[in-house]
């Protein structure tokens, strides 16, 4: 897949199929959408694409009218969101840079400027609520009308259903905030997992429970920076771990801001998915996982972060989510076992 910033540019096809949107979590609703869309650019002999928004335009709005709260929490990284569409088989994305200017863009412009002249499009598919514009004032009607003139088919797809349930960004986000995180693998079609570089840390964990002093074999960390101040999900989790061999590691994991560590440590502010693997990879050494790309699943929610008086405690803390964290894939693992002896 390729993945442009902004459509001026030589490598974008002169003709597309596209889909409009966020797509955050590029949930199972999103999923039907681009199979559509696949479907329908091959019958036209044009790439599938997908635009897509960054910041979120309700991260613009929030910032621009001083509510940074009302911002929508973010459910995946600008870097799960293009892996995701890239499995789900897009030919092309392109990621528009959301600012005062394209807030301010009309409804007839954006069809003129972007969709038309900058996109070339054959075929336009939007979900069932597609608004564009300054003040959201274009609709698919108007949308429709132009594509008679303009001479692009537009279609809409209306909302994507799982047992009754509307799948959505906003249901993902409450099902992750809730930390249901098996409602969340059924509104997404996976499991739930954040990926990105390992990077440096405080590396505090290690010197935590190390087996003598100055060992620092402790609670070593797999440490990723999650780009967006507020993550639908928090806390500390049951995980697997994938990039760092064959088969995945468990682990148990804390996405947050770390409240009981100094605010000014090298990843102060930032919010972070701190993942230790329960069993170490003796081949990685201390410093072998920094700078590789893996990809951890968050697959039990343990409990919400908490804030320990002082390290030791913090250390015992630690200890008991390891302990639970195998209780749960030990429990896992004999479910498991269970279901393929009653298949047998």
């Amino acid at each position: 897949m390729q993945v442009f910033r902004g459509f001026q540019h030589p490598g974008i096809a002169p003709h597309c199929a596209l889909t409009i949107g966020n797509f955050d979590g590029v949930h199972r609703g999103h999923q039907a959408m681009l199979a559509l869309l696949i479907n329908e650019a091959r019958h036209r002999g044009v790439p599938s694409s997908v635009m897509t928004f960054e910041p979120h335009p309700r991260d613009y709005f929030a910032q621009a009218h001083g509510q940074p709260d009302g911002a929508p929490a973010r459910i995946a990284t600008l870097r799960d969101k293009l892996t995701e569409l890239h499995r789900c088989g897009v030919d092309q994305t392109v990621v528009l840079p959301f600012d005062a200017a394209f807030a301010a863009q009309s409804p007839q412009a954006f069809i003129d400027d972007v969709l038309v002249r900058g996109m070339g499009v054959r075929y336009v598919l939007v979900g069932d609520d597609f608004c564009f514009g300054a003040k959201r004032a274009g609709d698919y009607a108007m949308l429709d009308a132009a594509g008679e003139t303009r001479g692009f088919d537009v279609a809409r797809m209306n909302s994507y259903e799982v047992h009754g349930t509307r799948v959505s960004s906003s249901a993902v986000r409450t099902a992750l905030q809730a930390g249901r995180m098996e409602d969340v693998a059924r509104l997404l079609g996976r499991p739930f997992s954040i990926s990105g570089h390992v990077v440096h840390g405080r590396k505090l964990g290690r010197q935590l429970g190390e087996s003598a002093p100055g060992r620092q074999d402790g609670f070593r960390t797999l440490n990723l920076r999650f780009a967006h101040w507020k993550p639908a999900a928090s806390g500390i989790f049951a995980v697997k771990v994938h990039g760092l061999g064959e088969t995945a590691l468990v682990g148990v994991a804390n996405l947050g801001i770390r409240p009981s560590l100094d605010p000014n440590d090298i990843n102060g502010g930032r919010v972070l998915l701190e993942t230790h693997c329960l069993d170490w990879p003796a081949t990685l050494g201390p410093e072998g996982a920094y700078g590789k790309i893996i990809r951890v699943e968050l697959l039990h929610k343990l409990h919400d972060e908490l804030k320990y008086d002082g390290l030791d405690a913090l250390q015992i803390g630690i200890a008991k989510d390891c302990d639970d964290a195998r209780a749960y894939f030990a429990l896992h693992a004999e479910t498991s076992r269970q279901t393929t002896r009653d298949r047998i």
